[in-house]
C-alpha cells in the first residue's frame, strides 16, 4: 500500500524512460481524436445536455464550451470518449485506462491550473496505476466489471496528485472511490448494446467525486485492489505499462477485430467479392461470440457486433466511425452479408484469452472456392503496434473532419510541446466549443 501511495505522488517525468514518455504523448493524442470523433453521436449529444443542465460549474466541456462542475466535464468526456470505441486498450485488464482516467485528469488538471509537466506526469503515472489497478480487481472479485469500476480508481489517483491533496487523503480518495465506483456488469452490455457502454464516463465522475470529497476530510480507505493484493504493485517502477497498451485501427470492440483481420487477409489473397460470399464461419473465443448482433439498428449494437464490423470490412476494406452510424446499420446489403456469419468458440482462442484475441474464419464463394485462412490477432496490439506515422494519421482521420486542418494540427504541436507549457496551452483548445471558425481550418 505504501508504495502504491507513494507512486502517485512521487513519480516525476525524468522516471520514465524516453519511449515511455513518448507513448504517453501518442497514448493523449490517440484519446484526443477519437473525443473529436465521437462528438456527434447521440450519445454524447445526450451526457453532454445531462451534464449541462445538472451539474453546474465553471469547467468548459471538451469540445463543447459550456461549462459544468469538474464533475460533470469528466462524465460528459468520458463517455464522449467511450461512444466511439476507438480507444487505447489493455489486454490484461480486458478494458480501457485512458477513457476514465484522462477526462479526470484533463478537468481537474484545467480546475487546478497546473502545468504540463504535472499533466504529463499524472497521466504516466495513471497509465501505471491502471493497469495494475485493473489486473487487481478482476483476480479478486468474481465478477467481469466494466473499466469505470478501476478506472474510477485509476481517475481518483491522477486527480489526488494534480490536487496536491496529502498521503491520507489520498488514501481515503482510492477508497471512496473504489467503493463507489460503477461495477457494472461488462458482459450484459454486450449481450445488450446501449449507451451505457463501458462505463467510462461514470468512473471518471466517481474518480473526480472522490478527490473532491477526500480533500474535504471524507474518509473511505481502504480501497482492497490497491492495499491488500500486494503481489500486483511489486513492480511499479521497474515495468512500463504504458507501453504495453494496445491500439485500435477501427472503431468496434476489440474482441470483433481479429476475424476482421481473418477476412480481410483471405479476401487479399484470393481476390473474391463481397457480393460473391455464400458463407463465412468464424471461430474465436467465448467472449467474441457473444458479440451476437448481426443486424444491429443504431452504433452502438453495430460497435459491439463482431458479424456486421466483419461485413463492413469485407465489403470496403476497412470500417471507419461513418460505416457504423446510426443511419449506416440499415444498409441493406451489409445486412446481408451479416446474416451469413456463422460463429462459433474454439478452445485455442478460449484457452489464451485476455492477453491474445484470435479468430480463423472461412469463406465460401459461389464460384466454389472455400478459403481458410490462419489464426489471426487484432492489429496495433503492444506485441506489433502501430508506427508514430500511423498513430497520427488516426488522429488526424478522426480529428480533422470536426475540428477543422489547422485546429487538429495545432492540438498536435502543443501537446509535442506540453512538458515546456501550461496545461492551459492545451485545454483552453480542448474545453471551446466547434464551430464554424474551427471546422473552417482556421487557427484557434
Amino acid at each position: 500500500m505504501g508504495d502504491a501511495i507513494a507512486f502517485v505522488h512521487d513519480l516525476t517525468w525524468s522516471d520514465l524512460p524516453d519511449a515511455a514518455q513518448k507513448q504517453v504523448e501518442l497514448s493523449l493524442l490517440d484519446l484526443i481524436g477519437v473525443g473529436a470523433g465521437g462528438l456527434a453521436t447521440r450519445l454524447s449529444q445526450i451526457i453532454r445536455q445531462h451534464a449541462y443542465e445538472d451539474f453546474g460549474g465553471a469547467i468548459p466541456m471538451l469540445f463543447d464550451g459550456r461549462t459544468v462542475s469538474a464533475t460533470g466535464a469528466a462524465l460528459a468526456a468520458g463517455m464522449t470518449i467511450d461512444a466511439l470505441d476507438a480507444h487505447d486498450g489493455f489486454n490484461p485488464a480486458k478494458g480501457h485506462i485512458g477513457a476514465p482516467m484522462f477526462p479526470a485528469a484533463l478537468a481537474l488538471g484545467h480546475e487546478a491550473g497546473v502545468s504540463g509537466r504535472a499533466f504529463l506526469e499524472a497521466i504516466a503515472m495513471g497509465y501505471e496505476f491502471g493497469s495494475r489497478a485493473s489486473v487487481a480487481q478482476h483476480a479478486t472479485v468474481p465478477d467481469y466489471h466494466t473499466s469505470g469500476s478501476w478506472g474510477a480508481v485509476t481517475a481518483a489517483a491522477a486527480g489526488a496528485r494534480l490536487l496536491g491533496i496529502d498521503r491520507d487523503a489520498t488514501r481515503h480518495a482510492l477508497g471512496i472511490a473504489e467503493y463507489h465506483g460503477p461495477r457494472s456488469q461488462m458482459m450484459r452490455c454486450i449481450d445488450h448494446p446501449t449507451m451505457v457502454k463501458d462505463g467510462a464516463g461514470w468512473g471518471a465522475m466517481t474518480g473526480v467525486s472522490a478527490v473532491k470529497l477526500a480533500r474535504l476530510g471524507f474518509t473511505g480507505a481502504p480501497a482492497i485492489t490497491v492495499e491488500r493484493a500486494p503481489e500486483f504493485w511489486a513492480d511499479l517502477g521497474s515495468r512500463w505499462y504504458v507501453q504495453e497498451q494496445y491500439y485500435k485501427p477501427y472503431a468496434v470492440c476489440r474482441w470483433a477485430q481479429p476475424p476482421m483481420e481473418a477476412a480481410i487477409a483471405l479476401q487479399a489473397k484470393h481476390g473474391f467479392s463481397a457480393t460473391e460470399i455464400t458463407s463465412i464461419d468464424i471461430e474465436t473465443f467465448h467472449e467474441s461470440v457473444r458479440l451476437a448482433m448481426p443486424n444491429p439498428t443504431n452504433t452502438e449494437e453495430a460497435q459491439y457486433s463482431t458479424s456486421f464490423p466483419v461485413a463492413i470490412a469485407l465489403s470496403r476494406g476497412a470500417v471507419t466511425p461513418d460505416d457504423i452510424s446510426d443511419a449506416a446499420t440499415q444498409d441493406a446489403d451489409i445486412q446481408a452479408l451479416s446474416n451469413k456469419i456463422t460463429m462459433k468458440e474454439h478452445d485455442t482462442a478460449n484457452a489464451v484469452f485476455p492477453q491474445k484475441r484470435l479468430a480463423r474464419v472461412r469463406i465460401k464463394t459461389q464460384s466454389g472456392g472455400d478459403f481458410h485462412s490462419d489464426w489471426h490477432e487484432p492489429k496495433w496490439d503492444h506485441t506489433a503496434p502501430p508506427s508514430e506515422a500511423e498513430l497520427r494519421a488516426k488522429f488526424h482521420a478522426l480529428a480533422d473532419p470536426v475540428l477543422g486542418r489547422v485546429a487538429a494540427d495545432h492540438i498536435e504541436d502543443t501537446l509535442a510541446n506540453l512538458i515546456a507549457l501550461p496545461l492551459t496551452a492545451l485545454s483552453d483548445q480542448l474545453l471551446r466549443p466547434i464551430n464554424a471558425s474551427t471546422t473552417n481550418g482556421n487557427a484557434p
